[in-house]
């Protein structure tokens, strides 16, 4: 059961939104996911939001860190993991692989944006713990 997500965290939310939104209304679909990322951060430090890209994820099992660490796309306001995409459709994968996320991160809200369709709105998935 998902609890109420934090406004803030909505906030930021909105504000990647609005990013995305332009970005794709500028570009179109069919481009590469890294370019996608580079026009989505420019977007966000215009909109004065703090964002850090290809965000290191260590896997700890067992009281062990291992070696191997998984790469979140983004994370906004330190608070939203956005996973970017450049495909046909999201498929199941996407959403298990940020839920992964999520529970690795401790971060509660995660967005799933496929730029790869002619609107953007039905690319968009709000993923939340």
């Amino acid at each position: 059961m998902v609890k109420n997500i934090p406004f803030e965290t909505n906030a930021v939310a909105k504000k990647i939104l609005d990013a995305s939104f332009a970005v794709h209304r500028a570009l179109g679909p069919g481009l590469l996911e890294s370019v996608y990322e580079f026009c989505l951060v420019h977007e966000l430090n215009k909109l004065h939001t703090a964002v850090a890209r290809q965000v290191r994820l260590p896997i700890l099992y067992d009281g062990m860190k291992l070696g191997a660490a998984l790469r979140m796309d983004l994370v906004a306001g330190g608070r939203v993991i956005v996973e970017l995409k450049s495909v046909d459709a999201l498929a199941p994968i996407h959403t298990a692989q940020m839920l992964t996320y999520l529970k690795l991160s401790g971060l509660r809200l995660g967005l799933l944006i496929n730029f790869n369709v002619p609107v953007l709105h039905k690319g968009i998935r709000r993923i939340a713990l």
